[in-house]
């Protein structure tokens, strides 16, 4: 399953240097492209509020 960004997303844009897939895209919410996604888990560590979790 790919990961998913949150409501508490604060739009900082840390997660999107951190993606070796660059899977994330800017918007009004933060999102991540599934079929990018390979769950490597390196945008969720570097979120400083949690924001990003596995999809369920």
């Amino acid at each position: 399953m790919a990961y998913v960004i949150s409501e508490e997303c604060i739009a900082c844009g840390t997660c999107i240097s951190e993606c070796p897939m660059e899977a994330i895209s800017e918007g009004d919410k933060y999102s991540i492209n599934p079929s990018l996604c390979t769950e490597c888990a390196s945008c969720a560590d570097a979120c400083p509020t949690e924001a990003i979790h596995p999809a369920k």
